[in-house]
């Protein structure tokens, strides 16, 4: 069985994300001489979504999302390729993943009701992927041919939540139906006539969905983030790409065609490591500490 770990962080539960909700709340009621200003925060600055990602109906996106996670799964699950829930490499991503949750509510609402989902494939593919909707894969290659520690799973993993989060497959697809004309643009919209088609559609591009160079440098630093208030070192997004660039110079593996590696992907997260490190200091850590396959 799939594990849904959305309830794991009900209201009410003792997750560091809800104590930590109930102090804040408590000094915010005191007055509002002790209210902080909306722009006040820790943690990394990025950018407002994409408008385009207006275009299309998050609904719609999730569904699609929803539908080709299940086609993915049953397609493995018949060639035996689908790790079972006991699977020591499974039990770590998904406990990692129930680390990463909770700081997700932050930076889409959304996630709130989305229905988690963390699989292992096993396959050599050097590869890793969030889809709309929370929908979690990883496969053996990554795990085994670059011997991760739990600190760089959390790097790629809150990556890939970073896109779901941010929307940025939401806004490709927006951008795509802009340049289909306003009559299909006006049916994707409002689900009329080839709308919900051309939806459904497009919902089997997103596994081999490619971000732009801004999405990528977004995903980057929102998944630093996410990594370290969960307790997971942020120095380790610097190590992962090292270890990427080193696969790639054989034959570059699927992940690095849609996550280019290089040095100003990494200058760019040691920049914002001054503001990550607060919060990792800060967070509670693991108390089970996992390791390479």
């Amino acid at each position: 069985m799939n594990q849904d770990i959305t309830t794991l962080h009900a209201s009410g539960c003792a997750c560091a994300l809800h104590t930590r909700r109930l102090f804040t709340g408590g000094l915010l009621a005191g007055g509002a001489a002790l209210a902080l200003p909306a722009w006040a925060r820790d943690g990394v600055e990025v950018g407002p979504k994409s408008s385009f990602s207006q275009l299309v109906s998050a609904e719609q996106v999730e569904q699609a999302a929803q539908q080709n996670y299940l086609q993915m799964r049953q397609q493995a699950a018949s060639k035996n390729a689908l790790a079972a829930p006991n699977n020591p490499q499974l039990v770590r991503l998904r406990a990692i993943a129930q680390r990463l949750i909770p700081y997700t509510f932050e930076w889409n609402e959304r996630a709130r009701q989305w229905r988690w989902e963390v699989n292992l494939i096993n396959s050599p593919q050097i590869n890793a992927f969030c889809m709309p909707g929370g929908k979690i894969a990883f496969f053996t290659g990554i795990l085994e041919k670059l011997k991760l520690t739990d600190d760089e799973v959390a790097m790629i993993m809150g990556h890939e939540m970073a896109h779901a989060l941010r929307e940025h497959a939401r806004e490709r697809m927006g951008k795509t139906a802009a340049t289909r004309g306003a009559i299909e643009l006006g049916a994707a919209i409002f689900g009329l006539g080839n709308g919900g088609r051309y939806l459904a559609g497009m919902g089997g591009q997103l596994l081999t969905l490619k971000f732009g160079r801004e999405d990528e440098s977004e995903a980057d630093l929102v998944g630093i983030e996410l990594a370290a208030r969960a307790g997971y070192d942020p120095h380790a997004g610097v190590t992962l790409w090292q270890k990427m660039a080193t696969a790639s110079k054989n034959a570059p593996p699927q992940f690095i065609s849609t996550h280019p590696s290089g040095p100003t992907r990494i200058r760019d997260i040691e920049v914002n490591l001054p503001k990550v490190q607060p919060l990792y200091a800060r967070a509670d850590k693991p108390a089970q500490k996992f390791g390479p396959p």
